[in-house]
């Protein structure tokens, strides 16, 4: 949960303290897998240590193993760290009347790094470069949105919960439910004080104690840059409508979202469907490639 969501949909920012450094550039250069600086590449042996220590403190508690499992049958932390740059189009429709948002980009997966490209304009980008948002477009009615916000949500859409292997994650083994004639594991997910910008957030996983793959996910948002004076949106059901792998890692390829009832079903007809396409993974970006460009904006606050 690193940053974005909106005003009514999707996920929080709230893992961004998840995130790790990056390989300090004279021991990625001594690797096999990193010729330059700039790789996606992450050396093997600090890959093994971030999965070994997130391994080892899953496996602690009962939620964490089924947090655990569901990793695995994801395509596993190891592949999600060693497969480089993800990069995919994250196309978020309200069907409310509220602002669209569909962009391109990239994501550092190792420091949660991104940068988005609007689809219709290619001029026109934002990011997030582990410590500020930024901003280049035309006009300030380009991104409708909050920027800073949304910068890393489609990331801990698409990617749960792979995304929930740092520190200041709580989980707790919540009873079985039964969502579409399938059994499911129930975990909630919350955060420590002080964990991203957005730690009263939280998440309840409806993982398939078959596949162990989510199916479906609630959720609330609290993030300070919408409700100042505390408090959050009422609780939203997300359900994954289809999955697909590549390069090793099985990705949801749409969602739709509900309000919840207060039995934690979705109500009504879907508020928003998102999309998911243009799904890669890559070694090699330019240097600089999260950092604010020349002319680009700093974006400050939340």
């Amino acid at each position: 949960m690193k940053y974005a969501l909106f005003y009514a949909v999707v996920i929080s920012a709230s893992l961004i303290s998840c995130k790790e450094t990056s390989p300090p550039k004279q021991e990625v250069a001594s690797t096999e897998v990193a010729e330059e600086a700039n790789l996606g590449a992450i050396p093997i042996s600090w890959v093994t240590n971030r999965v070994e220590k997130a391994k080892k403190r899953l496996e602690g508690s009962e939620a964490g193993k089924v947090v655990w499992d569901a990793m695995e049958a994801m395509g596993g932390l190891n592949k999600w760290y060693s497969n480089g740059y993800l990069s995919f189009r994250f196309n978020y429709q309200p069907l409310d009347g509220s602002v669209p948002r569909d962009t391109y980009q990239t994501i550092d997966t190792w420091s949660n790094k991104a940068r988005h490209r609007s689809v219709t304009d290619s001029t026109a980008i934002f990011g997030w470069d582990g410590v500020n948002a930024w901003v280049t477009a035309k006009d300030s009615t380009t991104f409708k949105y909050n920027l800073r916000f949304w910068a890393l949500t489609p990331l801990y859409l698409a990617a749960q919960p792979l995304v929930l292997d740092g520190e200041g994650v709580n989980l707790e083994l919540l009873p079985q439910v039964n969502y579409k004639d399938a059994l499911q594991d129930v975990v909630k997910v919350t955060f420590d004080s002080g964990t991203g910008d957005a730690p009263d957030d939280y998440y309840i996983l409806y993982l398939d104690a078959k596949t162990h793959l989510l199916s479906a996910l609630r959720y609330i948002v609290s993030y300070p840059g919408y409700f100042p004076n505390g408090g959050n949106n009422p609780e939203k059901f997300m359900e994954l409508v289809n999955r697909k792998t590549f390069n090793g890692i099985n990705f949801p390829l749409k969602f739709n979202t509900y309000w919840s009832t207060e039995d934690g079903l979705p109500k009504g007809e879907p508020i928003t469907t998102i999309e998911l396409s243009d799904i890669a993974f890559q070694n090699r970006l330019e240097e600089g490639f999260f950092e604010r460009p020349v002319g680009g904006m700093l974006l400050e606050g939340l």
